[in-house]
């Protein structure tokens, strides 16, 4: 076969680096945007970021019930150019924003120095406070650092350092004795040495930690109890015969086997919950997770406001005086490597002011369709999935589901991700529909509703429901109420 040259004509759809750059910085977080934006300052010195440039004090907002977004109130108004407008050094070296234009075409409407990011409400004038961190401790280091001062021998310090790195979060020991010998690698050493230094560790503070089970965790926490509390014996007693009734709630079956009346189980059930059947949790501190909001939402005069967050992204510009030395530099190498980073610059500033663009016409369209929920609550919540904001904005449903991923609402309900204004439809009577959104809040308000001693069962919750036009099925009503982590009716059940 021999080779030849052919000639074939197709079309093929390629995304621009632009593009692809828009994209990527769209479906960012807003952490993850401003790690973006600073590795961009660092690799481009024609972006800086603007320390004391100030636009003034007019906020970035878009109000959802006006059209044409007229300004409230006598709050003057200006046009992007004069708000944006960016003051030139005087010097004979620097190059105008008309040249730069000429040299390089862009958009006509694109503004050099505008800043990507929202302009700031007002400025305090306040220093930052220099944040020190803090010192956070696991449960084990602070288990060993209790061992450190109990008097223990080489070889009982050696099946303590064993026991503690076995023990989980919720401060229980995971493996037996007869693994901790195994792991221990003494033949010399006995079981009953290892029972002993178990004994010690439960010893500890919390107490109970180290236990194997809830059952034992709960007995050595009642042993710490003075002997003349009220039902204390019969307290151990139903821990440790009657653990299965008690974990079913089933105080009939308890008050039967142990002869108590209902007054005498309450007492001891009052008894129970002072107990904890987790100790190490109450040692482990979680670091706290801050939630920058990209949008907030307001009420003003009357109607919803949607702005974003100027505090939520670094504002840059581009460097007027690095960018006027493309015409001045004599080395070609030189004026290409400004020219391109100047491009470049651009292009990133394009993308961030699109994608702020874009954040801001799908949060007005969400409040917009949600302006019950802001007024009522979640029991007012509508249906709505990403395919109806997709038709509204004019997007596809992708770039809806990338600017909804990791972006936060604030509004005076709290704070909120953008996707939790989605939920599915639930048919109702009158042939309308119902968000799930809403139907979890009306389980969480009957659960908190209900009679302690008679618990709704998941059939009469569906009922209820019924009753109001909503028609859903009970393992509907079941799927939720797991989902919102509320157990079934046989474990609600209590006498307190």
């Amino acid at each position: 076969m021999k080779p030849s040259l052919q000639l074939r004509l197709g079309q093929q759809l390629t995304m621009t680096p632009q593009l692809q750059q828009a994209i990527k910085l769209l479906q960012l977080s807003t952490i993850e945007l401003q790690q973006e934006i600073q590795e961009a300052l660092e690799a481009n010195p024609l972006l800086e970021a603007e320390d004391d440039y100030n636009f003034g004090e007019a906020p970035v907002q878009n109000d959802m019930n006006s059209q044409d977004r007229e300004p409230q109130g006598e709050t003057e108004s200006y046009s992007q150019d004069e708000l944006y407008e960016p003051e030139i050094p005087d010097s004979s070296e620097s190059m105008t924003e008309q040249n730069i234009k000429e040299d390089l075409p862009l958009d006509s409407n694109w503004d050099d120095l505008v800043s990507a990011a929202p302009v700031a409400n007002t400025y305090n004038g306040e220093e930052d406070m220099v944040f020190q961190g803090e010192t956070t401790e696991t449960l084990q280091d602070y288990l060993r650092w209790q061992m450190q001062l109990t008097p223990f021998s080489e070889t009982d310090r050696t099946i303590a350092e064993i026991i503690i790195e076995a023990i989980d979060e919720s401060g229980l020991l995971t493996i037996s004795c007869d693994e901790i010998l195994e792991s221990l690698g003494m033949p010399e050493v006995e079981a009953d040495e290892v029972e002993a230094v178990i004994k010690r560790i439960q010893l500890f503070d919390p107490v109970g930690v180290g236990a194997r089970t809830i059952q034992e965790c709960l007995l050595v926490q009642l042993k710490q109890f003075d002997p003349k509390t009220p039902y204390l014996s019969e307290t151990c007693e139903i821990i440790r015969e009657y653990a299965d009734y008690l974990a079913n709630r089933d105080f009939r079956s308890l008050m039967r086997v142990t002869k108590l009346k209902e007054e005498e189980l309450r007492e001891v059930m009052r008894l129970i919950h002072s107990l904890n059947p987790r100790p190490g949790a109450d040692v482990i501190r979680e670091e706290q997770q801050y939630t920058i909001p990209d949008v907030s939402v307001k009420k003003i005069k009357g109607r919803w406001v949607v702005e974003l967050n100027p505090d939520a992204f670094p504002k840059i510009r581009i460097n007027e005086q690095y960018a006027a030395m493309s015409r001045q530099v004599r080395n070609s190498s030189d004026s290409q490597f400004i020219r391109s980073h100047l491009q470049e610059a651009k292009w990133f500033l394009k993308s961030l002011e699109s994608r702020n663009e874009t954040l801001l016409k799908v949060a007005n369209c969400i409040v917009q369709q949600q302006q019950a929920f802001f007024e009522h609550g979640e029991e007012a919540m509508k249906p709505m999935v990403l395919n109806d904001v997709a038709e509204m904005v004019g997007m596809h449903e992708s770039t809806i589901s990338r600017v909804t991923t990791q972006k936060f609402m604030h509004t005076p309900k709290g704070i909120f991700e953008l996707k939790y204004f989605f939920s599915s439809h639930v048919s109702t009577e009158s042939g309308g529909e119902c968000s799930s959104t809403a139907i979890r809040a009306f389980i969480k308000k009957l659960v908190a509703a209900e009679n302690p001693a008679k618990p709704l069962s998941d059939s009469r919750m569906a009922e209820i429901l019924s009753e109001q036009g909503i028609n859903v099925a009970r393992r509907t009503i079941a799927k939720y109420r797991e989902s919102l982590y509320i157990p079934p009716s046989n474990q609600r059940k209590s006498l307190l």
